[in-house]
C-alpha cells in the first residue's frame, strides 16, 4: 500500500472535539454570568476548545496542502462530507470564546464561520437536490451543514445583539431541521442497521431540539415561552432514546466519533443554567441544574474516553 492509498490519520469529524469543548465553555461562561458559578472553569474549557480547534485547523490546512488526495476523497463521500461544516460552525463558537476579549476580532471570526456555512451548505445540501444522495446515507450527519450551522449562526448573531438577523438564521435552522428529521429517521428505523463504527453519529440526533432550543433564546430575549418548553421537550425524549440505545451504539467501545454527542450536550447545559436562572427552582426550573450538569459530565467523560484512547494509541486512524 502506498502513501497516497493510506487515510489521513485525523479525519475532519474529530472538529468535533472543539465543538463540544467550545459548546460547554460557553455554558459554563453562562452559568458564571447568570447564577454566579466559578468564572475560571468556564474560561479554561474554552481555551482547552480553542488550542484544540487551531491544532485541528492546522492539521485540516495539511491535508488539503499535502494530502488533497484524502481531502478529496473526503469531500466526495456522502456521510463525511458533511463533517467538513463542523470547520465553520467551531468558527464561529470561536468568535464566541473570544468576545469577552476582542470584539473586533470575535466579529471577525463569527463572519468568516457564517460565510462559510452559508458556501458549505450551498454546496453539500443543495447539491443534494439534484438527486445524487442515497437512502443509506441519510443519517444524523446530515442536520450538520444546514441545521447546525444555521443555530450556530443565530447563536452568535443573537450574542451580538443582531437578533433579527439571528431569527432569520433560526428559521432556516428550524424548517431545515424539519424537513430532514422524518427522512432521517425512516432510514436508521427502515434502513440496515448502522455498522458499529458508524452509530454513533446518531448522537447528532440530540442536537437539533437542543441547539435549536438555545438559539432561539438567543434570538428571542431569553423568554421562557412555549416554543422553549416544545423543543426542550422533544430534546429530552431524543435523550432517553440515545440513553437506552447507548448499549447499542458503544457496542465496539468508545470511539472519538462519539463526539458527535456534545453539541446536544453542551447546548442542554446551556438550556438548564437558563431555564434555571428564569425560573428558579419552581415549575420547569427545577430541570434546570440537573441538565446543566448531566451536560456537563456526559462531555467531561468524553474527553476522559479520548485521553484514554491516545494513551492506547487508538485515536490516529490507521
Amino acid at each position: 500500500m502506498t502513501q497516497q492509498q493510506k487515510p489521513f490519520p485525523i479525519p475532519v469529524s474529530y472538529f468535533s472535539i472543539s465543538l463540544g469543548l467550545l459548546s460547554l465553555g460557553l455554558a459554563w461562561r453562562t452559568a458564571a454570568v447568570r447564577i454566579g458559578m466559578p468564572a475560571p472553569f468556564g474560561e479554561i474549557i474554552i481555551l482547552l476548545g480553542s488550542l484544540t480547534w487551531i491544532f485541528f485547523i492546522g492539521v485540516y490546512l495539511y491535508k488539503w496542502l499535502r494530502r488533497s488526495d484524502a481531502a478529496y476523497t473526503e469531500l466526495q463521500d456522502l456521510i463525511q462530507c458533511c463533517f467538513i461544516s463542523l470547520v465553520p460552525i467551531t468558527t464561529i463558537l470561536m468568535g464566541l470564546g473570544i468576545l469577552p476579549y476582542s470584539r473586533s476580532a470575535a466579529l471577525g471570526f463569527i463572519a468568516v464561520g457564517i460565510a462559510g456555512c452559508l458556501l458549505f451548505a450551498a454546496y453539500r445540501s443543495a447539491g443534494l437536490w439534484r438527486g445524487t444522495h442515497t437512502f443509506e446515507a441519510t443519517t444524523p450527519v446530515v442536520y450538520l451543514p444546514t441545521v447546525a450551522a444555521s443555530y450556530a449562526s443565530a447563536i452568535a448573531l443573537g450574542t451580538i445583539g443582531l437578533t433579527d438577523w439571528g431569527m432569520l438564521f433560526f428559521g432556516a435552522g428550524l424548517f431545515s431541521w424539519l424537513g430532514l428529521e422524518s427522512s432521517i429517521l425512516q432510514r436508521l428505523r427502515n434502513a440496515p442497521a448502522l455498522p458499529a463504527p458508524l452509530r454513533p453519529v446518531m448522537g447528532i440526533q440530540l442536537a437539533p431540539p437542543f441547539v435549536g432550543c438555545a438559539a432561539y433564546l438567543s434570538v428571542n430575549g431569553r423568554n421562557i415561552d412555549w416554543l422553549v418548553m416544545l423543543l426542550t421537550g422533544y430534546g429530552l425524549l431524543n435523550f432517553i432514546f440515545l440513553s437506552r440505545l447507548l448499549p447499542w451504539i458503544t457496542e465496539k467501545g468508545f470511539f472519538v466519533s462519539l463526539w458527535a454527542f456534545s453539541f446536544g450536550l453542551g447546548s442542554m447545559a446551556t438550556i438548564g443554567i437558563k431555564l434555571y436562572a428564569a425560573t428558579g427552582e419552581t415549575s420547569i426550573g427545577i430541570l434546570g441544574l440537573p441538565l446543566f450538569w448531566i451536560g456537563t459530565a456526559l462531555i467531561a467523560l468524553l474527553a476522559l474516553g479520548t485521553i484514554h484512547t491516545i494513551l492506547r494509541g487508538r485515536f490516529l486512524i490507521k
